[in-house]
């Protein structure tokens, strides 16, 4: 395989524009937690709420269970045991848990149980460097002025001795580095509200007609080819090799733009994660030809390089590069992020700096797709729940697991990835008594295919010569042609980022909610598997399409419960490549679900563009609730719970199917047991035969050992 990288052929075809990821000092877009979520983890200490939650009846619909326990929620947490503003241990709260783990080992180095014990369920990688200093995100009280930091900001860092490394104005942060003896003094500073690591997030590593794609293109009327025209997809990732013929051919490209992290010195795709996840969303049909088309190539991808050779980036790097494209989401119109990257969820979704950072996306509008992670399963091959990565953890975004077609357009037999991450979400926050408060949040939202799925690889990348067996070219000899091998939740994540760009073509006037909330309702339900497997369903872009048409436009200035139709809502059924199916025609909102057609038929406050779908339901004394505000009267509110398979899951109590299942802190959920926290079991990458790699924590899989997708003749020469 030559290199293409000549000045010719690659720096002058490549860079329409290259510019470092400014920074905006004024920008606003910042921590809109609402108030409704900020309270939902106020628990009665006598109960316990257990999180798995309804799938389907054998048709394949999200339903209730309509007798039983009617209360779904987290951990145990007493109402009288937070931390009082005149607390001494008042620092302890403006830490994240795994920095304040860190301390807590260093000040009580005889304690053995603290010395062999992590904060992370998935991550074993030190945040303290050998010379004692850490990389720092620290969140500010006072807003950036439009000159930027303020004196006093300053003076915060370098009073402990810190270095100031950037402004993170996206999130009201900024990125420094300090010693760690110096991190409680730090919080002492009248300025600083948080201080979490900035951790490092890596990559995860037949389509149109699988997922419906194909069938979609003519349905929506007056769009002769409905391929995502008009909407520009963010690719966060390690790059774009635009030079390759699925994104590039005979002068016209689909990447728009080049930008890149500061210190990254251009924005090519060195590793090819990047430019893998670019055509899945948006690739040309010119490669096979059709074979290996994504399923937006009409949309326009801006490469945004956060992640280096490796795949490995910092958090600080994804905020700035979230933050750029929220900065100039009308100059590119950038309607969707893609972000097939994640690190360790340990803060709670409150706090978490990306978390933050993609809810400001959220907020502007923009539809925010996110990889849940590779982490389903120990080095043993033993089932993991709770393993969902950051930001796939915030409620704002669309978190997406990964499917394994077995390489057939039928979607018989399609199941979820055993490597794919499960929910609930796991990250947490400690209050003055110890107690972790986890967020326990249903997720993913919905599965995507990711199993050994063929797409572009870019030119001499790195991935394919550390792992030659990936590559896909047994009929290809035109290097800007060849293809590649990938798995993982980062294959799925675009797949649904180029299914959003197809709905936002088909009525540009859908939210991010509603976009999130119509991917949900038309779904496939996938029998054999819960909700915290599957989220809503198998993704179908057919019936999400259906109804995105039937959806009047612009679907503006509506109230909750007024209709928004303009046509019939569609029969709740797809078929595909031969199979009719039902669609799960339910929401998730926090802990719990809602379903009914009332959600497709009138317009949900919650469907809004800076609240959430988890502001749908709340709790209120141990049982979820509808909000009057957020959810018309129509749409029922699922409760107890219940598997795909008939297990019945009820308060308290969990009954299994005798393998008993198992959190990635160790604990094991079986029949009478509790949720609780435990020890590390998984902390690796897991490939098909179970090997455990020890490389970027779950980023890299090679993909499930059974039947899959093939490559086809290339009968193209250019």
């Amino acid at each position: 395989m030559g290199d293409r990288r000549t000045e010719a052929s690659y720096g002058k075809t490549q860079w329409k524009v290259e510019q470092n990821l400014p920074l905006i000092p004024n920008q606003r877009q910042a921590n809109r937690i609402s108030q409704a979520t900020a309270t939902k983890t106020t628990m009665n200490k006598k109960k316990l709420l257990v999180l798995i939650f309804a799938a389907v009846f054998a048709s394949g619909v999200l339903l209730p269970r309509l007798s039983g326990a009617q209360s779904i929620a987290a951990d145990v947490v007493a109402a009288d045991s937070e931390v009082l503003p005149d607390s001494p241990d008042l620092w302890r709260s403006k830490l994240a848990p795994d920095l304040l783990f860190e301390l807590d080992k260093r000040a009580n180095p005889g304690n053995d149980h603290l010395q062999t014990q992590s904060a992370s369920p998935i991550n074993s990688e030190p945040i303290v460097d050998d010379d004692g200093y850490l990389d720092v995100i620290v969140k500010l009280k006072g807003r950036f002025k439009r000159a930027g930091l303020s004196n006093s900001h300053r003076e915060a860092i370098a009073s402990v001795g810190g270095t100031l490394k950037k402004p993170l104005s996206l999130i009201n942060s900024v990125a420094a580095r300090l010693p760690i003896d110096s991190v409680r003094q730090l919080t002492q500073h009248p300025e600083v509200a948080y201080v979490s690591p900035d951790r490092t997030a890596f990559r995860m590593g037949h389509l149109e007609i699988t997922t419906g794609a194909a069938q979609a293109r003519t349905l929506v009327p007056g769009v002769s080819n409905l391929d995502g025209s008009g909407c520009s997809i963010a690719v966060l990732d390690s790059g774009v090799d635009s030079t390759h013929h699925e994104l590039t051919y005979n002068g016209s490209s689909r990447v728009l733009v080049n930008v890149r992290a500061a210190r990254f010195y251009d924005a090519v795709d060195y590793d090819g994660h990047g430019t893998f996840v670019a055509s899945v969303a948006a690739g040309t049909s010119h490669v096979g030809p059709g074979l290996y088309t994504g399923i937006a190539p009409g949309a326009s991808i801006v490469n945004v390089k956060v992640l280096d050779h490796t795949g490995r980036g910092k958090s600080s790097d994804i905020i700035d590069g979230v933050n750029w494209c929220v900065s100039n989401r009308t100059t590119y119109n950038i309607k969707v992020i893609n972000m097939s990257l994640g690190c360790p969820a340990v803060d709670s979704y409150r706090n978490d700096p990306l978390c933050q950072a993609v809810r400001a996306a959220h907020d502007a509008g923009i539809v925010v797709v996110v990889a849940a992670g590779n982490d389903g399963k120990d080095a043993n091959g033993n089932k993991l729940y709770g393993t969902c990565h950051a930001p796939g953890d915030d409620p704002s975004v669309i978190t997406v697991g990964a499917a394994n077609t077995k390489g057939t357009d039928s979607r018989t037999d399609d199941g979820v990835c055993t490597f794919s991450s499960r929910g609930p979400t796991r990250g947490f926050t400690t209050n003055a008594a110890g107690q972790r408060i986890y967020d326990n949040l249903v997720k993913p939202d919905l599965v995507a295919p990711g199993n050994k799925i063929i797409s572009a690889e870019a030119n001499n990348c790195d991935t394919i010569k550390d792992h030659p067996e990936l590559d896909a070219n047994q009929f290809e000899t035109n290097s800007y042609h060849y293809v590649m091998y990938m798995s993982g939740t980062s294959v799925a994540a675009p797949v649904v980022a180029g299914a959003a760009a197809l709905l936002l073509e088909a009525n540009p006037s859908l939210t991010p909610n509603l976009v999130k909330a119509i991917l949900m309702y038309s779904a496939q339900q996938l029998h054999g598997y819960n909700l915290l497997e599957q989220g809503a369903g198998l993704l179908n872009i057919d019936g999400a399409v259906r109804i995105a048409k039937s959806i009047r436009y612009p679907v503006t200035g509506l109230t909750n419960g007024q209709s928004m139709l303009a046509v019939s809502l569609p029969a709740a059924q797809s078929t595909i490549a031969g199979q009719t199916f039902v669609w799960a025609q339910g929401v998730i909102t926090d802990w719990t679900f809602l379903y009914g057609s009332a959600l497709m038929s009138y317009w949900q406050g919650m469907y809004g563009k800076t609240v959430l779908l988890a502001d749908g339901t709340y709790l209120s004394n141990g049982v979820i609730a509808k909000s009057s505000t957020y959810v018309s009267a129509s749409p029922l509110i699922g409760l107890g719970v219940l598997l795909s398979e008939g297990t019945l899951l009820s308060e308290g109590t969990l009954i299994s199917n005798g393998e008993g299942w198992r959190l990635a802190d160790g604990t094991l959920l079986s029949e009478g047991t509790l949720l609780g926290e435990g020890t590390v079991t998984s902390d690796g990458t897991l490939l098909s035969e179970g090997t455990l790699l020890t490389e970027a924590y779950g980023a890299f899989v090679s993909g499930e050992g059974s039947s899959f997708m093939l490559p086809g003749r290339d009968n193209t020469t250019q």
